[in-house]
């Protein structure tokens, strides 16, 4: 449980911050993100909100997206990523993928090699 902890609270912190300077390169004023409780919310204006939370029962995080709907991420050491059981893709990828789509321009969030973010 400790471990799991570290992870998603590292996880949390760097997607907070890359999604702070992408907001902050944007200048979009109907754009925000917010993170409190262990509870993410990026709010993209009439394009939707992304929540993004942790579940530590399940050892999860858990996603809600305006574009895919909710999915639920598991930490795998072998891929050193939190993944999606049913297609095996990255919590990450879909991030990138469908912020690029709806903020018309490319998204690297920078969530791959989950463990290097614990400090």
């Amino acid at each position: 449980m400790e471990r799991y902890h570290a992870l998603s609270d590292a996880t949390m912190d760097n997607l907070l911050e890359s999604l702070e300077e992408l907001l902050d390169g944007l200048g979009n004023s109907n754009y925000e993100v917010e993170y409190h409780s262990g509870v993410l919310t990026l709010s993209l204006g009439e394009k939707g909100t992304y929540v993004i939370n942790k579940q530590p029962p399940n050892k999860q995080i858990w996603l809600s997206s305006p574009f895919s709907g909710p999915k639920r991420y598991d930490y795998t050491e072998d891929a050193d990523d939190w993944l999606y059981s049913r297609d095996s893709r990255s919590m990450g990828s879909l991030l990138n993928e469908e912020l690029t789509k709806a903020l018309g321009q490319s998204v690297d969030l920078r969530l791959t090699r989950v463990s290097d973010f614990i400090q």
